[in-house]
């Protein structure tokens, strides 16, 4: 049987303990929803005293509005479940700055097997949350990264067959036109032969943000197709329509006034397109409404270039 002086010392023993961790302990009794403590550590994490938290009011107010209604309903449905639980949410300091708070919270039962009290620990988890954000991001510009042709700023082969996908998907359900401009850059072989891979490299770019500025709706979609080729993707577009959006992008490019000196089809950059168009059922294929634009292309080009074939 233990004595009053040991049951005593066994308490400071942990009260110290308590205290000297970087967590933050902190006991509520359930029934008047009051803190029946506190640890030190609070102030100097927060800057709020101990004696300024006496009861979950405190602990709700001094929380970020935008975490307050979901952590708290959460944190009192899972507590009248009796279940241990935990949250992280932004802190408020006194200085009116936040910190972020992880809170793992244990309910205590009496004999009946009724709530007795909350007993939990706060833990800064500040930095851990940075890195998440970091992490975060930097996942996010990798992802923006794994669609985007690297060198021209567009999309690139692999987002251009996922719109693809989807936009046959919809232009098949919805029975609308669904368009495709392929587009050459003529006798860029010779460009770069000419001038070096460095102004070839310019004139990619200069021509892949002048198409993209031609694509002008919502759902136009622009991407490198591969090389000095280039696809414009039209929904809810029919032939006609198309025809004149590559008309647009011929005169787009030819505007850019960029010399080509080894060119057979003019003194300046320009380029050949390939248009096709289809309201597709589902006898049709992608692949083959694609290879038809590959086909209108090439007899742009056998037609001598710096010219739209739909």
């Amino acid at each position: 049987m233990s004595s009053p002086i040991s049951d005593a010392t066994d308490s400071a023993v942990y009260k110290t303990l308590l205290e000297s961790t970087k967590a933050i302990p902190w006991k509520i009794d359930w029934a008047t929803m009051k803190f029946a403590y506190i640890g030190p550590q609070i102030e100097a994490l927060l800057g709020w005293t101990p004696e300024s938290w006496v009861s979950v009011e405190d602990w709700a107010t001094r929380m970020h509005p935008e975490d307050r209604d979901w952590v708290v309903n959460f944190c009192v449905s899972q507590s009248q479940s009796g279940v241990d639980h935990e949250a992280d949410y932004r802190a408020l300091t006194k200085d009116g700055d936040y910190v972020w708070i992880r809170d793992v919270v244990h309910v205590a039962r009496n004999e009946q097997g009724e709530v007795e009290a909350l007993i939990g620990f706060m833990f800064d988890i500040s930095e851990r949350k940075k890195t998440e954000q970091e992490l975060i991001k930097l996942q996010k510009e990798l992802e923006t990264l794994s669609y985007q042709d690297g060198l021209t700023g567009v999309a690139n082969r692999r987002m251009l067959d996922s719109i693809l996908d989807v936009e046959w998907l919809n232009a098949r359900r919805n029975r609308q036109p669904l368009s495709v401009l392929l587009i050459d850059i003529d006798y860029f072989k010779q460009y770069n032969d000419r001038y070096g891979h460095l102004q070839g490299d310019d004139c990619l770019r200069s021509i892949a943000q002048t198409l993209d500025t031609v694509a002008s709706r919502p759902r136009d979609f622009l991407a490198r197709f591969g090389g000095e080729e280039f696809m414009l993707v039209l929904p809810e577009t029919d032939g006609k329509a198309a025809h004149a959006v590559a008309d647009r992008c011929r005169q787009a490019i030819l505007k850019l006034q960029i010399p080509h000196a080894a060119s057979d089809a003019s003194q300046l950059v320009s380029i050949s397109v390939g248009v096709a168009s289809i309201i597709p059922d589902h006898e049709c294929e992608l692949a083959e409404f694609i290879e038809s634009a590959d086909r209108k292309l090439y007899q742009a080009k056998l037609e001598g270039r710096d010219r739209v074939v739909a």
